[in-house]
């Protein structure tokens, strides 16, 4: 148990789940499983037996793999039900009622409803006015810290010395570094791990390997912080990834040659189509993300984004103060992200001539 896990929860008895024994040829009777195989509907779709027994709660053979892919010593890699299970077991175990979380002002949506969840008062801290963090507002705070880099849903990072600028500045605050999208360009913290007892660094397999529909991600600490979230993950759902999450995720992890491929594609893809947006007046921060954050010239974010959609392209807006006039676009294909160029020509054409571009 690290020494900022929440003292309501020292007393806490996780739940021991049954043994699941690698063994060939075991008469497994622990765990009341069905002995018969799924319907043949099932079967047929490609999806083995296996699937009557329970998953391994220690998801080992994933968690090794995400240990040997990121060269961690064992105890210091957990999974979870994406990301977002992951944060939300943060949050339980490093707020509450007698703690405080600090996170920028405009960050990821999820941070201020978990901290409503777990009656827990944030702290939010403005972005300056480039939309960048300042790593001094962060510094010998009082509260538990998490921060985006890169960014939601600016796409903006900052550096890992930054970074650790933060983790130096609070020895005895836990800091979260929730890094969705590092693989497009953004400096990791997890070799900093080894160094620094106040550091959390969670990753999601759902946007540089391409499994959003998988629902996996992984925290990575030192052996007390990862034994902190395992205690909880044990007292709310010891199996929280499923066989072929397990086996999918692995897979991906191993494949390094394709991801290289698929993500400097989505990188390559990212900087030409920033270029573009700004050839056309709009303002671009630099963006490390799978996304880009753009402002529209001569329209507000929220009359560009409709006329994207009645063209069928799909962007998020929000209607939120100081970035109300942005939009984020993620980045798809060539193909889908010339579409998108054509359609905004046709726009900003339309709003040169003087001609409506509000429903009316």
């Amino acid at each position: 148990m690290s020494r900022y896990f929440a003292r309501r929860l020292e007393t806490l008895a996780p739940y021991t789940p049954g043994e699941q024994p690698k063994i060939d040829g075991l008469i497994k009777l622990n765990t009341n499983e069905n002995p018969y195989e799924p319907c043949r509907a099932v079967r047929d779709a490609g999806f083995n037996e296996n699937l009557k027994c329970y998953p391994d709660p220690e998801c080992g053979v994933l968690v090794e793999a995400i240990q040997s892919y990121c060269q961690l010593p064992s105890g210091t890699v957990m999974v979870g039900n994406g990301s977002d299970e992951l944060l939300g077991f943060a949050f339980m175990a490093y707020g509450g009622p007698d703690k405080k979380m600090i996170f920028p002002q405009i960050s990821y949506g999820f941070y201020p409803v978990f901290a409503q969840l777990f009656q827990t008062d944030c702290r939010r801290i403005p972005l300056k006015n480039d939309l960048t963090i300042d790593p001094t507002d962060y510094k010998n705070v009082e509260g538990t810290i998490i921060i985006a880099n890169p960014n939601a849903p600016t796409g903006i990072a900052l550096s890992q010395l930054e970074m650790e600028s933060i983790i130096q500045g609070n020895p005895d605050q836990m800091v979260i570094v929730d890094e969705a999208y590092v693989d497009f360009g953004g400096e990791s913290c997890i070799p900093l791990i080894g160094k620094y007892d106040n550091l959390l660094v969670i990753q999601t397999f759902s946007k540089s390997r391409s499994l959003a529909g998988c629902r996996v991600g992984f925290a990575v600490s030192n052996k007390e912080v990862i034994g902190d979230l395992n205690r909880l993950k044990y007292s709310f759902n010891p199996y929280n990834l499923d066989r072929l999450a397990i086996e999918i995720a692995t897979e991906a992890i191993l494949d390094v040659e394709y991801f290289e491929q698929t993500r400097q594609k989505i990188i390559a893809t990212r900087d030409w189509f920033s270029l573009e947006m700004t050839k056309r007046g709009f303002e671009v921060p630099r963006s490390k993300a799978n996304f880009i954050f753009a402002k529209p010239p001569g329209m507000d974010g929220q009359s560009y984004f409709r006329q994207l959609r009645k063209r069928s392209i799909l962007v998020r807006h929000f209607d939120q103060p100081t970035i109300e006039e942005y939009v984020r676009i993620t980045i798809g294909s060539r193909q889908d992200m010339d579409k998108l160029l054509e359609a905004t020509d046709d726009i900003l054409d339309a709003a040169e001539k003087g001609e409506p571009y509000e429903d009316q």
